[in-house]
């Protein structure tokens, strides 16, 4: 059946509100020290509220003192040290919860890559079929980096701007109500003016991330297919659809900046206009008598310091929806479709024959797309089948379905008389070895490139294997050995001998079936004779199937089953089918197999 979608009732978050939800679920298990980090960024306001009013009163004292004709100076200095320590108290506060603040965020930033990395290992391979891996990654790295930079630059601005702006307001109302309402008023207009832009900004920020992923998505390709570019003459064709989304990634990244650099011209405007109207007005205050000097000048400094935080959000708010657009992104990557669970009610019996039976399999890609309609076959423990047709015929599909890659529709595939989705994945897959025409190997030693799927194989386990598959002798020929470290998937090796190596660490597995997906297309034909060679001893006592498009490499194979448009359509030796002169028989372009002088002189040899 097919495989059950998980998260997929919020595979698609559109709006704001969903991305701040989920963003807020990564802090839990947090809540402890984002408490104490308010808690630090509570105390630091207060501490810089009042320090305008306690040097509002040192101004008093020096009024007082020239009214009087008599100084103070110990009542000064007491004042001032007062500030001082205020101050201090202050950006002491600040920095401790900046510090928990960056704890914090870098800790939601591991756990969203965390996540990010297990999705992608839940997710089926039908998925990864429909996203372009530029596209992937840009999300995985980009996206997510741009939430961390913005969610560790706003929390703990945002949170001591609101605390600010209240802790402000609140001396302000104390010490002038009516002038306080001009400050209320300037917060007012600048809150709008914000939310207007911004709302206008986010779209062109999530087009911004859109538009990064698709030139990734376009660089990654170009990367990897540099050979091919260079062949067929297609650097200018390459190079100008890079321009085409290169100059869509400049202008939607222009319009969000400048929506983005309107915020803060705008709130500042108010906030002058504020300062004006409160200084006009308070000096009016201060010669008619209810306001002293003093508490003048500290106005005065409030007005700055409530404009600072006003203009201050303003700019976050632009960030807020980069973000927003990013995490929407990066949380359409943690709510794709995965694969259903495991259904484990069976186990692999010890020892494994390798029986595989196929029942009246049928599978589709697409809905709309019948591909296996009824297949049906068997592979006996210890034989070897061949499977062959024209390309589309389902042959690679037949070994992804036995490897559950994708999950059947109707039928039933067993193993040993046990069905495979009463199996782990895990168990089912360790009970196979599979080697793929496309090579991959990863930045590490050839003895750990070996031994892949076996990490505590030793070393003399790992020359075994490597002998078998011919791959022996050339190992000893480099400078290091086994201990040579392969780089960018092991460039400095030839194609023939980074497939030995493949070939060699499913030898390491020792399972007990084997698949072979083209394993040698891409090999001269001596190299192949090698492999050949080694497959032969190696195939003794398992089930192995074989995908081949050279024929005269699998004529001797016990079970040949010639494939097309989704169904077996003739199974039996090589004999049997030429015999037929069905569509082997044609695929063999309607003649017995003969092999070339140089395949001749290699099996010679």
């Amino acid at each position: 059946m097919r495989p059950v979608i998980r998260g997929s009732a919020a595979a698609k978050p559109r709006h704001s509100g969903y991305a701040l939800r989920r963003t807020w679920q990564a802090f839990q298990g947090k809540r402890v020290a984002l408490f104490t980090a308010t808690s630090f960024a509570l105390g630091s306001v207060f501490a810089s509220t009042i320090g305008p009013w306690q040097l509002g009163k040192a101004t008093d004292l020096l009024v007082d003192a020239v009214e009087q004709g008599q100084f103070d100076h110990g009542a000064f200095i007491v004042q001032l040290a007062l500030v001082a320590a205020i101050y201090l108290i202050a950006s002491g506060l600040n920095l401790a919860q900046a510090w928990l603040i960056t704890d914090l965020v870098q800790s939601v930033g591991r756990k969203l890559r965390e996540a990010a990395q297990a999705k992608l290992s839940r997710v089926p391979l039908s998925w990864y079929d429909a996203q372009p891996r530029g596209e992937v990654l840009s999300r995985f790295t980009n996206d997510i980096d741009n939430m961390v930079q913005s969610l560790q630059q706003v929390a703990s601005q945002a949170m001591l701007s609101l605390l600010t702006i209240v802790g402000v307001l609140t001396i302000m109302l104390l010490l002038s109500p009516s002038l306080a309402a001009v400050s209320i008023l300037s917060i007012l207009i600048s809150v709008s003016l914000t939310k207007f832009i911004a709302g206008r900004a986010r779209p062109h920020f999530a087009n911004q991330w859109r538009e990064t992923g698709h030139l990734n998505a376009t660089v990654e390709e170009s990367f990897s297919g540099q050979t091919l570019i260079r062949v067929f003459g297609a650097r200018e064709r390459v190079e100008a659809r890079f321009a085409t989304q290169n100059e869509a990634l400049v202008k939607a990244s222009l319009t969000a900046q400048i929506f983005s650099a309107m915020i803060q011209p705008a709130t500042m405007f108010v906030s002058n206009l504020a300062y004006i109207s409160v200084i006009t007005f308070g000096a009016f205050r201060v010669l008619a008598g209810p306001l002293s000097l003093g508490e003048l000048q500290a106005f005065m400094q409030y007005i700055r310091q409530v404009g600072q935080p006003v203009s201050q959000l303003g700019n976050m708010a632009a960030q807020v929806q980069s973000a927003l657009a990013s995490a929407e992104r990066v949380f359409e990557l943690l709510d794709a479709p995965e694969m259903s669970l495991d259904d484990v009610r069976r186990q692999l019996p010890v020892p494994l024959q390798g029986h595989v039976v196929f029942e009246h399999v049928q599978f589709r890609y697409k809905p709309d797309q019948p591909l296996f309609e009824n297949v049906s076959l068997e592979a006996k423990p210890g034989q070897t089948l061949a499977i062959v047709g024209p390309t589309g015929a389902g042959k690679t599909t037949l070994v992804n379905l036995l490897m559950r890659f994708y999950e059947i529709d109707k039928g039933t595939i067993r193993l040993d008389g046990i069905d495979i989705q009463e199996l782990s994945r895990t168990e089912l897959r360790s009970a196979m070895g599979m080697v793929l025409q496309d090579t991959w190997l990863f930045t590490g030693t050839v003895h750990d490139n070996i031994a892949y799927g076996c990490a505590n194989a030793s070393r003399d386990e790992v020359v075994t294997a490597a002998k078998r598959c011919q791959f022996d002798d050339f190992v000893r020929t480099l400078p290091n050995g086994y201990d040579t470290v392969l780089v960018n998937a092991g460039e400095s090796l030839s194609q023939g001998q980074r497939q030995l190596l493949t070939i060699a660490r499913a030898f390491m597995l020792d399972a007990p079936v084997l698949i072979l997906d083209e394993a040698t297309s891409s090999v001269d034909t001596r190299t192949e004779v090698l492999i050949q060679n080694a497959l032969k001893e190696l195939r003794v006592g398992r089930t192995s199937f074989v995908i081949a498009h050279r024929l005269s490499t699998i004529h001797d194979a016990d079970l040949i089953i010639y494939m097309d448009a989704g169904n077996v359509r003739e199974v039996g030796t090589h004999a049997e089918l030429m015999a037929q002169r069905g569509g082997y028989w044609q695929l063999n372009g309607g003649k017995a197999i003969e092999h070339s002088a140089e395949e001749k002189t290699a099996f010679e040899v």
